[in-house]
């Protein structure tokens, strides 16, 4: 996920903060009124995994208002239009930035994005307990990322158990080979590689072609961050990635669906066997 670099510490502060929103949240929705809504009211998570393995040039498109780095990047930031407009023009699955304060993002625009579309959502947020994801699966999340950078271990397997068990798979972020075997050794199914170090916010393609091959043929392989053109796609898919999480490149954009349109066209690539 992205960071921005107007504190050194900012992936800390923006951690701190999120323990402190979780605490409050959950004095006012306990985690037992989140389980009778998933229950009760939740429709089937829908084929995460699915999406991310057709033939094909399979993009997560971000719906996001703002990031740290750059402030609002989108003024015109309409949800349900969006996640209509992405689905249309071809995302195979949508990422919708849930973090208040830091993204002006909010669970409400995942409920939105859900309620117009039909193909997977997954939760874009610092996902650091399993009250989260309880309040994911409720809001109609399909899917849900976890860091690796800030979570312990045991959590990691504790969180991707969890999704599992509620029928959502997680994407578990990366951005070293050292956290590649750490997301291994905790069962995760799918990968994403961040092109984007959140030491020093500094943004590198090549991350992603590193660290492709220490991932296994059986897991799902996203390339995340700078990801700007089809020659970028092309090049990605040649070195094995499954699908790329595009978002900063497309909200940019005053037709962010004819954007992801531009980057779906050159569907004669083929990727590496």
């Amino acid at each position: 996920m992205e960071t921005g670099a107007n504190s050194k510490n900012i992936l800390e502060r923006i951690v701190g903060a999120r323990r402190e929103s979780i605490a409050h949240r959950k004095r006012v929705l306990p985690e037992v009124a989140l389980k009778i809504a998933v229950e009760k009211k939740a429709p089937p998570a829908r084929d995460f995994a699915g999406a991310l393995s057709r033939d094909g040039i399979n993009i997560i498109a971000e719906m996001k208002k703002a990031s740290p780095s750059l402030g609002v990047i989108r003024e015109d930031y309409d949800p349900p239009s969006l996640a209509t407009s992405l689905e249309a023009a071809g995302a195979a699955a949508l990422s919708v930035l849930t973090e208040e304060e830091f993204f002006r993002g909010a669970l409400a625009h995942l409920k939105e994005a859900a309620q117009v579309t039909v193909i997977p959502i997954l939760r874009k947020d610092f996902i650091i307990d399993p009250w989260q994801v309880w309040e994911a699966r409720a809001a109609g999340a399909d899917a849900f990322l976890l860091i690796a950078a800030i979570l312990e271990d045991d959590l990691l397997r504790e969180l991707l158990e969890l999704g599992r068990s509620l029928r959502m798979e997680a994407l578990v972020e990366v951005h070293s080979r050292e956290e590649v075997e750490r997301a291994l050794r905790a069962g995760a199914r799918i990968i994403g590689v961040n092109n984007r170090d959140l030491r020093n916010f500094q943004v590198r393609l090549e991350t992603s072609l590193e660290l492709v091959e220490a991932i296994p043929e059986e897991c799902l392989a996203v390339s995340e961050s700078g990801i700007h053109n089809a020659e970028h796609i092309a090049r990605l898919r040649r070195a094995g990635f499954d699908a790329f999480l595009i978002g900063e490149r497309l909200m940019k954009q005053v037709d962010p669906a004819g954007a992801l349109r531009e980057l779906l066209a050159p569907v004669g690539e083929t990727k590496r066997v």
